[in-house]
């Protein structure tokens, strides 16, 4: 496929230089990895340069990408943990969002169908997980007990989501969706049942012997996990990134019973797989995707930008504030700026929008341009109220509790 290998080749090229500029402008301003593949893939986009067209194989490898991300950002959650508190806040606060954003999203689109109403009000409720943890790893803050917050903040803020498109957003009437998540949610537990089990000592034997080898049996079975629970989603006609979450919950309790240096170098290995290839190139796509025409077609529209920018802090933001009420005032804005931060699910849920013909494509790229200012600023705030809070007990690592 000829035609198809260009623009592959241009998005890799994208991709490898996103972290060169990263390593640049840090000595300025810290930006995201992240948001720069996204800006990188505008710039090569039908949008400016017009140097890349979405192909087959970019949809492809883009489509594996993000189900990478859901698949990492499930691996990261520790929830023995993030277990009690942080989890029943988290909780409590994805639930008003979502009150919250569906009630923003009537006021928004009056006059427009129930599905648009909902994409517009379930866009507005995700957390970026997956693009926050590695903000929190490189920071040094993912162990600590505001790193453990924000986790659980956003583990509500993408599991949530994804559970409801799959319930309000699929082809079925909810009640249909409904079935299928429970039976999905019956098959999981079968699958963790057996997780939670030590691996057999024949299998156990050969996935510490291949750590290092070509056999390399831990990233087979990591694979093989993720495809069997993202088919069964599938099958059950529930949006795939719900299996590849609980794919990634479900391999970090395989590996629970490794020695600690085995479960790192596993970890290293799926962050090479995932970052490495795959979530870069979906990131980079999704910049190709985005239709920056539309978005500064008439000045109303541009002005939506802003506005859902604004929304963010106010669906997702302002409950978390309120609900961590007795913590120090830093924390609380930290923790709300990072819960405000969402990209990867904005993508998914505009785009059904846009695919269904419920939502055009002007506000759809608002709202993606929003969420890409948002993994842009709302985390460099974040991290700098974190960091005013070090110099007190609320910084003592998770092990220190």
């Amino acid at each position: 496929m000829p035609h198809d290998s260009a623009p592959f080749l241009i998005v890799l090229a994208l991709a490898f230089l996103a972290p060169l500029l990263a390593d640049r402008m840090r000595r300025l301003v810290p930006v995201p990895t992240v948001v720069l593949e996204v800006l990188l893939g505008v710039t090569a986009g039908p949008s400016l340069l017009d140097w890349v067209h979405e192909t087959s194989v970019l949809t492809f490898v883009s489509d594996f990408g993000l189900g990478m991300l859901m698949f990492l950002a499930g691996f990261e959650i520790d929830m023995a943990g993030l277990s009690g508190r942080p989890l029943r806040r988290a909780a409590v606060g994805w639930c008003v969002s979502l009150v919250v954003g569906l009630g923003v999203g009537l006021l928004l689109v009056w006059s427009g169908s129930t599905m648009s109403r909902l994409v517009v009000g379930l866009a507005l409720t995700t957390t970026a997980l997956g693009t926050l943890l590695p903000i929190l790893r490189d920071a040094g803050a993912l162990s600590t007990r505001f790193g453990a917050q924000v986790t659980a903040i956003g583990t509500l803020g993408e599991f949530g989501p994804i559970v409801a498109i799959s319930l309000l957003l699929g082809d079925r009437n909810p009640g249909a969706s409904a079935i299928a998540l429970v039976c999905f949610a019956v098959v999981t537990a079968l699958v963790l049942v057996f997780a939670r089990r030590p691996l057999p000592e024949r299998l156990d034997r050969v996935v510490r012997a291949t750590l290092h080898s070509s056999g390399q049996l831990a990233i087979r079975l990591s694979v093989l996990v993720l495809a069997l629970l993202v088919w069964a989603a599938d099958e059950l006609g529930l949006d795939v990134l719900l299996g590849a979450f609980a794919a990634g919950m479900v391999v970090r309790l395989l590996l629970c019973d490794m020695p600690a240096d085995s479960r790192e170098t596993v970890a290293g290995k799926l962050d090479a797989v995932g970052f490495g290839l795959f979530v870069p190139v979906f990131f980079v796509t999704s910049g190709v995707r985005f239709d920056g025409k539309a978005l500064f077609a008439d000045a109303g529209t541009t002005a939506l930008l802003p506005l859902f920018l604004v929304l963010f802090l106010v669906v997702r933001g302002l409950p978390t504030y309120l609900i961590e009420r007795d913590e120090p005032r830093a924390v609380r804005a930290g923790l709300a700026v990072f819960a405000s931060a969402g990209l990867p699910l904005i993508v998914v849920i505009t785009g059904i929008g846009v695919s269904a013909g419920e939502l055009r494509p002007g506000p759809a790229a608002a709202m993606v341009g929003a969420g890409m200012l948002s993994v842009l600023l709302f985390p460099l705030l974040g991290l700098r109220a974190y960091r005013a809070s070090t110099t007190d007990s609320h910084a003592s690592t998770l092990t220190d509790r």
